[in-house]
């Protein structure tokens, strides 16, 4: 107490000196600016949005997950069901791709082997139209169960059917439902490929070491997936709406400092429904209000973060 006292003391005898103001003495300190560097990609973008647009139907198996009851007794064709995959090559891509020219935006289609060999002129038409195809496996099977060398043999060959049928070397790749396995990246690596997506671990495209050399990890989506929202959840094509505008708000002021990446999936059967593409139609018009927002495909996205400085490297 006489120590504060003391101190009490002194400083008003100094201010009624006039050397200092008694009220300063109590005053809080002031703490010292930090100033935030803005972060930006390197082309000057303030934020990039990645559209991913799933070329899969036709690529399916025998009576496949659908909207109908998993009731169907053993030994039948679910007939109904593959109707609902046809709407995603017969109308679905199609009303798509329509959408995109009249937003004037590219994306990137993960496009499965099988699915292209069946539809080969549609697959032909993603890329004429100025979209990247990337590889999304041979079929819908499982892979991280494979060998390394049947993996290999699976991963190529879906995208030796996509280079053969639509002129575009893939670089990027998909496995089925994210789940690659310990030898998927090894294996991408050594056939040529530059990225893939199956890591839901940043907001922000990264780089890792595989074999010792450069890879690009673009990072995916399920917050911002059709098939997890709309058939799995079954959210209404506003609640979709408000989901992902609420996840582009939020990154959207984060990028005023950071580098932050958007990723939006459509797929064939879903997101190329009526309701679906003109949902995407009022996103896309709603995030392209604002400053500094780009639309890339991920071939794109993996360049640049490849020759970036300031790219994180995990």
């Amino acid at each position: 107490m006489d120590t504060r006292r003391t101190f009490i003391k002194q400083g008003s005898l100094l201010g009624v000196a006039g050397i200092i103001n008694p009220l300063e003495i109590f005053a809080q300190p002031k703490l010292k600016e930090t100033s935030k560097e803005k972060t930006k990609w390197s082309d000057g973008s303030r934020m990039v949005v990645s559209i991913s647009m799933q070329f899969e139907s036709g690529g399916q198996p025998e009576n496949a997950e659908s909207p109908f009851p998993q009731n169907l007794e053993a030994g039948y064709k679910d007939l109904p069901a593959e109707t609902w995959y046809q709407y995603g090559y017969k109308e679905g891509i199609p009303r798509m791709l329509d959408n995109w020219d009249k937003l004037g935006i590219k994306v990137t289609s993960h496009m499965v082997g099988t699915a292209v060999l069946k539809n080969p002129d549609l697959a032909k038409e993603v890329v004429d139209r100025g979209h990247e195809a990337a590889a999304h496996g041979m079929n819908w099977s499982s892979q991280y169960n494979l060998s390394y060398e049947d993996e290999k043999k699976f991963i190529k060959d879906g995208a030796e059917a996509i280079k053969k049928t639509t002129g575009f070397n893939p670089v990027g790749y998909n496995a089925n439902w994210l789940r690659r396995g310990e030898n998927t990246l090894d294996i991408l690596q050594e056939l040529g490929f530059k990225y893939h997506i199956d890591d839901l671990s940043r907001d922000e495209p990264f780089i890792i070491q595989v074999k010792n050399k450069d890879f690009v990890v673009v990072p995916y989506t399920l917050r911002c997936n059709d098939i997890l929202l709309i058939e799995g959840k079954s959210f209404s094509t506003d609640q979709f709406f408000n989901q992902v505008k609420a996840e582009f708000d939020q990154l959207y002021e984060e990028s005023e400092f950071k580098k932050r990446q958007l990723s939006i999936s459509f797929h064939d059967r879903i997101g190329g429904s009526p309701q679906m593409v003109k949902t995407a139609y009022d996103l896309v018009r709603y995030i392209q209000k604002h400053k500094g927002v780009s639309f890339k495909r991920k071939d794109e996205i993996a360049e640049m973060t490849l020759f970036d400085k300031l790219t994180i490297k995990d």
